[in-house]
């Protein structure tokens, strides 16, 4: 072999290794990018069980028709999605249908999903199929009893209510706008638990468009939270800024995550970027008030509840007021936010549905982890400690307490959601 030919050889070796390197270096970014992307999506959340292994499924997820089960998203070939092309992969997540042909329940988001870019699905792809451990786990059916079980009502079910096309940037609107409403109406797939949902367990509106988009609506006993311009229930008394460390720790001077929110902060937003945190902030601002309760502006006054506070003798949810929550949330009702939550002015105090403080106050909330650091007060359980009736005299004191002006709170309230969340009553 001459000098000239070997020199050539060695010069193909080289640059086949360097394409080869380029290569490897590209894919390892896909898969890095499609990382980050599952956690904008919380794709953990939902595929998560409760021995913490992540995207096998097996989480109970209730429906009006019973209880289904999320599945395994690993890349194992038998029980996961090993055998998954691009293309199925992406019919799956933008259209609600398995490889085999099968329908999926719209409990999984995939009318949000619908609106991911072909780019980002591909990383997503790329991440479930290089950058994710194939666990073996069957998948277990759902609950719900024949003929309800059927899904081929789902294909007309896609027919009215699926309505595909990646999100197309809107004339007008900055980048930062079109980037969170990418984000809130795409991955992040907020609607799905914000927005209220019609008699075919459709979602009302799937954007900004439609005048129930982010009211807020009951989700498994909690009621997520009105995201709208509302002064009093919703975002209105936010700034943007509230609303990113809201996004990246949980807690602000207004409110405090708890229920599934809570999830969502330890696995998702916290670890979004500053910059997408900040679109969202943007988007969100960007609505205007809609679906609050009518009530008069809330301004905070603290006079009347000073004077209950100082003989709780003569109310009683007063005197179980003082008992059990006055230490950790103030007699001036402000709390030690964002540590501990105020209830002063809580969009969540405010709301005209009392479903979350309900089932906050009987069963607490799993701790936020921000940073790997647990929360150091988290919401404890009442449900052993105080009866129906001395939950609902709490609740209505704090509904009605610094000039908050909700509505009172029953025991028969308490009594349903107890038995809806397996709760024993207090003896």
């Amino acid at each position: 072999m001459n000098t000239t030919f070997k020199a050539f050889v060695l010069a193909c070796g080289f640059a086949l290794q360097m394409v080869s390197n380029f290569a490897e270096a590209d894919d390892a970014a896909l898969i890095q990018r499609g990382e980050y992307l599952a956690k904008v999506g919380d794709c953990v959340a939902c595929h998560l069980t409760q021995n913490d292994k992540p995207f096998v499924g097996g989480l109970k997820m209730m429906t009006p028709m019973g209880a289904i089960y999320s599945t395994n998203i690993t890349p194992d070939a038998e029980t996961g999605i090993g055998r998954y092309s691009e293309a199925d992969f992406a019919r799956a997540l933008r259209e609600g249908v398995a490889k085999d042909g099968r329908n999926l329940y719209p409990a999984m988001p995939y009318p949000s999903y619908a609106k991911v870019s072909d780019g980002d699905v591909r990383a997503l792809y790329a991440y479930f199929m290089k950058g994710v451990a194939p666990v073996r786990q069957p998948n277990r059916e759902s609950d719900i009893k024949w003929p309800l079980n059927m899904r081929w009502p789902l294909v007309f079910w896609n027919m009215v209510f699926l309505h595909k096309g990646a999100y197309e940037d809107k004339e007008g609107k900055d980048v930062a706008w079109n980037r969170g409403a990418y984000l809130v109406q795409g991955l992040g797939h907020c609607g799905s638990c914000h927005t209220p949902r019609g008699i075919g367990f459709q979602e009302k509106a799937l954007d900004e468009s439609g005048e129930v988009y982010l009211t807020g609506a009951p989700v498994d006993n909690w009621f997520a939270s009105n995201l709208t311009g509302d002064h009093n229930s919703g975002l209105g008394r936010w700034s943007e800024a509230d609303i990113a460390q809201f996004l990246k720790t949980g807690a602000n001077l207004h409110a405090a995550a708890f229920g599934s929110m809570t999830s969502v902060i330890n696995h998702s937003t916290q670890a979004m970027s500053d910059t997408d945190i900040a679109a969202i902030s943007h988007y969100l601002k960007s609505f205007p008030a809609a679906g609050g309760s009518g009530a008069a502006v809330y301004a905070y006054d603290p006079k009347a509840t000073k004077v209950s506070l100082a003989r709780p003798a003569n109310d009683a949810g007063a005197r179980v007021y003082t008992a059990f929550c006055m230490h950790c949330h103030g007699a001036d009702g402000r709390g030690f936010a964002p540590l501990l939550a105020p209830l002063a002015g809580n969009p969540n105090v405010l709301e005209k549905q009392p479903l979350s403080l309900i089932n906050v106050t009987l069963n607490g909330t799993d701790d936020l982890v921000i940073g790997g650091i647990p929360a150091p007060y988290p919401m404890p359980s009442f449900a052993d400690v105080l009866d129906d009736q001395q939950i609902a005299d709490v609740l209505t004191f704090v509904r009605g307490g610094w000039n908050n002006g909700a509505p009172p709170v029953s025991a028969r309230e308490v009594e349903k959601l107890r038995q809806s969340t397996g709760k024993a009553a207090a003896q």
